[in-house]
């Protein structure tokens, strides 16, 4: 515990040295960082090649790890994006006079230290960091093995604009990523304000169940396309198509497709052959396993129940034939993770009682569920997608890494 322990004291220290930067400090700061990481392109390549090579190339997950030129200056331009945003802190929320004279006001003030516990993405520590610096919070990062150098690089490069800003490196640390530590970091009542998951159920449910320090959601998700009666089919089958196929390591990428079997046949026609292109493996219910077994999909499978409310994180997907839209709905509230949901419908009483009546995060009308993203809904990066109710829900972004705090006047008043 010592190693960790000695981060931890530092990173509860640095709360002092982040907190007395002015708005324009730390907009600053990430501009600054933004010029580094662009500069140092090559050398973060060469790091995450390192990451690369231990992972086969079989796996989807290597998407995910991968940074190479366009992905590394898509980073730099949303640390641009993130400094041009407002400043989330120091906003006055309400004020008021009581009749004892007491000046009583609410504002939003930084969270604290921030630790983030994620697999292997190492785009997340880039996004976390700039977010806890734009909101004036520290931030503790434990990325994944799989990421092991390309992290520890970008951390470097993230402590030496800090060092050299003025700033204590240790407003952003990488912790161990031996998960021997783990335990240590969620037990860190002591040092840490809130923990964040981002990943695996595996991992949310782990952190979920022995933290002490309190938790915010985030990442795991089950994603359901709902293909009503009247829905236009081709543009159905484009959606479901870019929700499984344009990234399926991701967490807003389909998981499921539910259709009408007042349609199935005519869209099942349309879809595969998409699906098919994507060599995606479809675990299908009996009803869709026939009707696909005709068309001679080449990647096919009956599905066992345990291929609903799965995520699958691959080139897979399930499919199930409903009989109408309270089948649906009831299906989705048995086996959504509450992310990102969407219906296909030219129907607006069917469009509205779904986006109504579905419990999740974000619920689509007409769209692939791949638009869940803090970057797509203007929030400038994210820290994940919190599939919770409370504190933040949905892109969890720059808006939500603030708490709050009450500041009374007075002059002298004493209760009675």
């Amino acid at each position: 515990m010592e190693t960790i322990e000695s981060q931890l004291i530092n990173a509860k220290k640095a709360r002092y040295s982040i907190a007395s930067l002015s708005d324009n400090d730390r907009q600053e700061i990430l501009i600054r960082l933004a010029k580094v990481i662009a500069g140092k392109s090559a050398e973060i390549i060469t790091e995450n090649l390192k990451d690369l090579q231990k992972m086969p190339d079989t796996d989807p997950k290597k998407d995910r790890l991968l940074l190479n030129e366009a992905r590394i200056l898509a980073l730099a331009e949303s640390l641009r994006d993130v400094a041009a945003l407002p400043d989330p802190t120091n906003q006055l929320l309400s004020e008021q006079t009581m009749a004892n004279g007491l000046f009583i006001q609410k504002k939003t003030v930084a969270l604290g230290v921030v630790g983030v516990i994620y697999e292997s993405r190492p785009n997340v520590t880039i996004d976390v960091a700039a977010l806890c610096i734009r909101s004036g919070n520290v931030c503790l990062l434990r990325g994944g093995q799989d990421a092991y150098h390309t992290n520890l690089f970008l951390v470097s490069l993230i402590q030496e604009v800090l060092t050299s800003s003025g700033i204590d490196k240790n407003v952003v640390q990488q912790l161990p990523a031996d998960r021997k530590y783990i335990l240590d970091i969620l037990k860190a009542e002591k040092y840490i304000d809130v923990i964040i998951p981002r990943g695996s159920n595996e991992l949310i449910d782990f952190v979920r169940k022995n933290a002490l320090v309190p938790v915010i959601e985030t990442g795991a998700g089950v994603c359901h396309t709902y293909i009503e009666t009247s829905a236009k089919l081709k543009e159905g089958a484009e959606i479901v198509f870019n929700a499984k196929v344009s990234r399926p390591s991701v967490c807003n990428a389909l998981d499921t497709v539910l259709i009408d079997e007042a349609v199935a046949d005519d869209f099942l026609q349309i879809l595969s052959p998409l699906l098919a292109t994507g060599k995606v493996e479809i675990f299908a219910d009996e009803r869709a396993f026939s009707i696909l077994s005709k068309t001679n999909y080449p990647q096919l499978v009956l599905a066992a129940p345990e291929d609903f409310g799965r995520e699958f994180l691959d080139y897979k997907c399930s499919v199930k034939i409903v009989k109408n839209i309270e089948e649906a709905l009831a299906h989705i509230s048995d086996f959504s993770s509450k992310h990102s949901e969407a219906i296909v419908t030219e129907n607006a009483g069917s469009a509205e009682r779904f986006l109504e009546e579905v419990d999740a995060a974000v619920v689509y009308l007409n769209a692939s569920t791949r638009f869940t993203d803090g970057q797509v809904f203007g929030l400038g990066a994210e820290i994940g997608i919190s599939t919770q109710k409370l504190h933040a829900r949905g892109p969890f972004a720059l808006e939500k890494l603030v708490t709050e705090k009450w500041i009374v006047r007075g002059d002298g008043q004493t209760r009675n």
